[in-house]
């Protein structure tokens, strides 16, 4: 279905592109182009989409970025109100418990189930039983799933009734509240799917809020999803403090949040972004956090958490009740006058809270002695209670329907993210690149086998498959990939031990492709005479020996590799090659950033370069290059000290032939608080614009503003990038997530890895130098922007010749190498070191 209508939308824009240069010529003396443009039903093109909807782009290029000192908020601002806005329609507050369970982060998942979560699962058992008043939220299905495999029965149905009367709700959804910066989108629905599929097994309901308070910045790939899923409404809270600040000026806190393809509501979810500095209990009931520490009662003395702020909170009595519910309502009543609805929504939690059954009492205890206050004095205006998610949209729907409320549509999304200062979290775009490079390995090799197709067809040949041990295989690898796009796991944020943890958890198995390509299959052998033959014919198949390199200037004499241009049949595959003449001049490089010197540097969250910003790299010894050519492919490799970089062109058809393979292996164990990039240098003109994916689903352009300092213009890469003007586009198609900017014209650089000796302040309590040995791969294409282009053949072979005093380079008309290398040491007969 997906192939057929990809077929019609290409051969829907044809049609158009023809009509519209027929229309051009008929049309020229009226100054009418689009005059015979054919329709595209559900389809409009990108001019034509005028709904009203902002950009977060257009918001980027409107503030400041001065960051003032807001007093009590000190991000934000003053809030000002009379006392008698509530007259006619009382503050309505519902206050919602939650508890952030990170499965791994500063200790194992195994490890913070057993010292944490089960206890806080086990006492919400008892104490929201205890009283039908009390509420609570749950997002992890990750735990709560592992919880419920170890209780009985009868603590089943507790859990059941407690979900059907609305006392406890699950949130979201998934397996992990997920990172939405680096994971691609096959493995965010796939965590999607393994807890919905869970929920809907064991509880029967489905979830229809979303919460997502810890992402490192928020995706509107995440938000399609989630609206596929049958979600309606969302919060979120780490976005750009400014853009907070922003938002809660004009009152759009609260948003439809739009795709940026769609020019109707369909794609519409509700958001709620928090407008404080984090999620916890001092940053929510209000802006002043040592007023709302006041009111975090896991904070009473005594016990093992206290206020920075010095002011310890207080049991509310009949001598303090009137002053405490004043000064609480305070808050509140500053908070709601950021948002358009009297409805105001204030979560009670933090990292795993409500471990002990003191903190369940002292929390529900004291709040609903003010919430009784507050009934028995209905001259302050005020309703509040303990609720849900959806107890809160419920109550914000059915207010903004009466009053005729409209929230205002937003586009974009909510990256790089920035919590103070000029503290961009872009730095773990890149941390832990061997990691991210495995999850999108065992991503691919998951992809083929958990497809429905597949399973359906299992199901059919085999009814007692669900049972079988290859389902439960892969039910296990599709839990361990759904459990590394936790937001502390793919992110490369974690401590060390757990890093570890989530990596012994891969899973690989066979997977053939569902769709008909070309590829080259690459097979360590212990023989240079084996071959590949046909498995139908018998034929032999092309091939190409290679060797394996034991050191950079030493071939393998027990391994070789078998290199084979292996074509997949399936049902249809569309050839689309450009005959353009174009050329574009690309030059690779590779550069250092360092960090600060003052006291706050980079660490495992953010980067902070120097104030000298990327340093050439050099060498003191020459580099040694080695070059292959063969029928499959032919190619250059670079060996230095810390990185080894080789540019492949494979002969093959298609868009595999017609681009260049980059791959890098690199090495930087060696150093202190070094980050190593690869920056693309090119003519293309595209000013301050590039564009960037997100999370393999969409494409986002991005603009590189100079208000901003350069760590702030890095964002994340999960598949691709790209630089483009009038005539050309060059793409960097990459088998892992980075981060990238394009801080110059025609510019691309994407961060290899990162090594940083100190923590930076963010909670994680260590560096990143647990760095390994870490190839990464990426294909660069050239695409030809003007109209008119030719359909042509395939593309023609590029020889690579060597020579005894020199290389010469021959060139494509899609790329052209300059080259200027020369003979360093010859070894021997027809073999060449060249640097």
């Amino acid at each position: 279905d997906n192939n057929r209508l990809v077929a019609t939308l290409r051969d829907s824009l044809f049609s158009r592109q023809a009509s519209r240069v027929k229309g051009v010529a008929a049309n020229v003396s009226s100054g009418s182009a689009h005059s015979q443009a054919v329709a595209l039903p559900g389809c409009r093109l990108a001019e034509e989409m005028k709904d009203g909807a902002d950009g977060l782009l257009d918001v980027y290029d409107l503030l400041p970025f001065d960051n003032p000192d807001g007093g009590a908020w000190k991000q934000g601002f003053e809030i000002s109100y009379k006392g008698d806005e509530w007259d006619e329609q009382p503050l309505e507050l519902i206050l919602v418990p939650h508890s952030h369970n990170d499965p791994g982060w500063l200790k194992t998942f195994e490890n913070y189930y057993q010292d944490q979560t089960k206890h806080i699962l086990n006492n919400m058992l008892i104490k929201l039983t205890e009283d039908s008043r009390r509420k609570m939220i749950w997002a992890e299905i990750s735990y709560f799933s592992k919880w419920w495999n170890n209780i009985d029965e009868q603590k089943r149905e507790m859990v059941k009734r407690l979900v059907k009367a609305g006392q406890l709700e699950l949130v979201t959804g998934g397996w992990v509240m997920a990172d939405e910066a680096n994971s691609h989108y096959f493995a965010l629905l796939d965590q999607l799917i393994e807890g919905h599929q869970w929920i809907q097994r064991h509880l029967g309901v489905k979830p229809s809020s979303g919460w997502a308070v810890d992402p490192f910045g928020h995706s509107p790939s995440m938000a399609y999803l989630l609206k596929g899923a049958g979600l309606s409404n969302m919060v979120i809270q780490r976005a750009h403090y400014a853009v907070k600040k922003h938002f809660a000026q004009q009152q759009t806190l609260e948003f439809l949040w739009r795709q940026n393809w769609d020019s109707s509501p369909r794609s519409d979810i509700t958001c709620h972004m928090m407008p404080f500095y984090s999620y916890d209990v001092p940053h929510t009931c209000g802006p002043n956090p040592a007023v709302c520490c006041q009111f975090d009662f896991h904070r009473l003395k005594g016990g093992r958490a206290s206020c920075p702020w010095r002011i310890a909170p207080q049991p509310i009595t009949e001598q303090n009740i009137k002053e405490r519910a004043l000064l609480l309502l305070d808050q509140y009543r500053q908070k709601s006058r950021l948002f358009r609805s009297p409805v105001l929504f204030v979560p009670l939690g933090d990292d795993f809270r409500f471990v002990e059954s003191s903190e369940w009492d002292a929390q529900f205890g004291n709040y609903q002695a003010l919430f009784d206050y507050f009934d028995q004095h209905p001259e302050l205006h005020v309703k509040a209670r303990f609720g849900t998610l959806s107890d809160y949209f419920g109550a914000l729907h059915r207010r903004l329907n009466a009053a005729g409320t409209t929230l205002p549509t937003l586009r974009g999304d909510f990256f790089t993210y920035a919590d103070r200062d000029d503290h961009y979290w872009s730095g773990y775009f890149t941390s832990r690149p061997f990691y991210k490079r495995l999850d999108r390995t065992l991503e691919a090799t998951l992809r083929y086998p958990i497809s429905p197709v597949t399973q359906v067809h299992s199901l059919i040949n085999d009814p007692d498959f669900p049972t079988s041990k290859h389902f439960q295989r892969l039910t296990a690898g599709r839990r361990n990939l759904a459990l590394f796009q936790h937001h502390d796991a793919v992110t490369g944020t974690a401590r060390d031990p757990v890093v570890v943890d989530y990596g012994t958890r891969s899973l690989i198995v066979f997977n053939p492709t569902e769709q008909l390509r070309s590829s080259v299959v690459s097979v360590v052998v212990d023989s240079p005479g084996a071959r590949v033959v046909d498995a139908e014919t018998g034929r032999p198949m092309t091939t190409q020996i290679s060797a394996v390199w034991a050191e950079p200037s030493r071939a393998s004499t027990e391994h070789f590799q078998v290199n084979n241009s292996w074509i997949l049949f399936n049902y249809l595959m569309y050839k689309l090659q450009l005959r353009s003449g174009l050329l574009r001049r690309v030059q690779v490089q590779f550069l250092w950033y360092g960090t600060r010197t003052q006291t706050e540097k980079s660490g495992a969250y953010l980067f902070l370069p120097g104030d000298k910003g990327a340093q050439p790299y050099s060498s003191l010894d020459p580099p040694l290059v080695r070059v292959s050519r063969g029928p499959v492919f032919s190619d250059i490799t670079s060996c230095f000290q810390h990185f080894s970089h080789t540019v492949r062109l494979l002969h093959l058809d298609g868009h595999a032939g017609r681009s260049l393979e980059i791959s890098n292996t690199v090495d930087i164990r060696s150093e202190v608080n070094r980050e190593l990039v690869m920056r693309l240098v090119s003519d293309v003109a595209n000013s301050n614009r590039f564009y960037t994916d997100l999370n393999g689903f969409q494409m986002q352009q991005r603009r590189t503003l100079s208000k901003l300092p350069l760590q702030a213009n890095f964002y994340p890469m999960s598949s691709a990038a790209f630089l483009q003007d009038a005539a050309s586009r060059v793409s960097l198609l990459s088998a892992q997530s980075q981060a990238v900017a394009s801080l110059r014209p025609g510019e691309l650089e994407v961060v290899l890895d990162r090594r940083l000796q100190q923590d930076d302040n963010r909670g994680l309590g260590q560096g990143v130098t647990d760095n390994k040995l870490t190839a990464s791969l990426y294909h660069l294409l050239l695409e030809d922007r003007r109209g008119g282009a030719q359909v042509r053949g395939p593309s023609q072979e590029v020889a690579l010749l060597l020579h005894r005093k020199g290389f010469d380079c021959s060139s494509t008309p899609d790329v052209e190498l300059q080259c200027t290398w020369s003979v360093h040491e010859e070894v021997e007969d027809n073999t060449h070191v060249i640097n």
